[in-house]
């Protein structure tokens, strides 16, 4: 069943946000979670927020420290799949090459489903069999802890291209893309970050769990296993799986979620609400299984497909679809298509393929910065 929110509920569409951030358990009003749990399961060190000041690297300036292992690893990480890359035989490993796609589609659907539209968003609700499903799938993924990454991403929705988003497309594309993830925090996400309700991730046992052991299950479920498999399944060598599963497959995946904040957060129109950095890409949407209706996400963060338009270059709401038909997804939230055009109407750049005028991405881009 979809819960569809009509416009009799909503008096005016730009009340929508409003609702989408209390589901998302995004509120202005929400509170810290309570200090025994947290110190319980260990999900936050509470350590006092630094303050940094600026400084000068050769020609570059900072404003907060620069973790260099992280830009080691992340350099090194992009090398070596590069590299993997280039000098990969396919024709005599297609069989591998298939294999690493699939693993892929499966971390992906650990990211889009899991992390994002169920555990941040709340969008649908899931039965045990799912939920597992979708911790396995994140694990797959092998990105930061999951309590980490939603709050994170709580904290982006919430406050948008300010210093307290964790990674502000208004610093530029490579910070948005990657760069935040080579720096320390801003002072601003940490104190934002405390003020979030998070208590449906800390009370969750399924969560505390999967957060306890992260380290060993990371490297089980995004490493050790899937390189194992076509090992042992149809005879691959060891080199190839290495290069292809733990590196090419690795790198591409996180550049997949990565481009969610950096692409769609530059590049593409503005349909439903022209105010916002948040675009329509749907070259993000095809490579992030459906993450790239930013836009609309960004107005709707509540609606499970994450676009308007369902399962069209989102194979994401394809899967959720299915779950949804065989019992182990369910209360899957919409909008109406009322509301969707009451909010195109009002906050729309004009380029909405039904409510709207032609325009072209030069002038969406004039109506939005006047």
């Amino acid at each position: 069943m979809i819960t569809t929110i009509t416009k009799t509920q909503l008096e005016d569409a730009n009340i929508a946000n409003d609702i989408a951030n209390n589901i998302a358990n995004l509120s202005n009003g929400s509170t810290l979670c309570n200090n025994n749990e947290v110190q319980k399961v260990k999900f936050s060190r509470g350590n006092p927020i630094p303050s940094y000041e600026k400084y000068k690297f050769l020609i570059w300036e900072f404003d907060r420290p620069v973790i260099w292992t992280g830009v080691f690893f992340i350099a090194l990480w992009h090398v070596i799949a590069l590299y993997s890359l280039v000098t990969f035989p396919l024709f005599s490993h297609i069989p591998l090459a298939l294999y690493g796609f699939v693993i892929g589609g499966i971390s992906g659907f650990g990211i889009t489903a899991g992390a994002h539209r169920y555990f941040t968003h709340r969008a649908f609700k899931a039965k045990t069999p799912l939920k597992i499903i979708l911790l396995l799938c994140y694990s797959v993924a092998g990105q930061n802890k999951l309590y980490d990454w939603v709050r994170d991403h709580r904290v982006h929705h919430k406050f948008s291209e300010t210093d307290a988003d964790p990674h502000n497309a208004s610093r530029g594309f490579f910070f948005s893309h990657v760069g935040w993830l080579m720096m320390k925090k801003h002072p601003d996400v940490l104190r934002k970050g405390r003020t979030l309700d998070m208590s449906d991730i800390t009370d969750d046992p399924m969560i505390q769990f999967h957060h306890k052991y992260w380290f060993w299950i990371k490297l089980f479920f995004c490493f050790i296993i899937p390189t194992a498999i076509p090992v042992y399944l149809f005879g691959e060598e060891w080199y190839y799986c290495i290069t292809t599963i733990c590196f090419v497959r690795y790198i591409i995946s996180l550049n997949s979620t990565w481009a969610v904040n950096s692409f769609a957060h530059i590049w593409g129109n503005h349909p439903y609400d022209k105010k916002i950095f948040p675009s329509e890409n749907l070259a993000v949407s095809l490579f992030a299984m459906g993450e790239g209706y930013h836009n609309y996400h960004h107005t709707f963060p509540w609606d499970y497909r994450a676009a308007e338009l369902g399962s069209m270059l989102n194979i994401t709401t394809a899967w959720l679809n299915f779950f949804q038909k065989i019992g182990w997804a369910y209360d899957m939230k919409a909008p109406s298509s009322e509301l969707i055009q009451k909010v195109v109407e009002n906050n729309g750049d004009g380029s909405h393929y039904k409510w709207g005028h032609e325009i072209s991405l030069a002038q969406a881009e004039m109506e939005k910065n006047q």
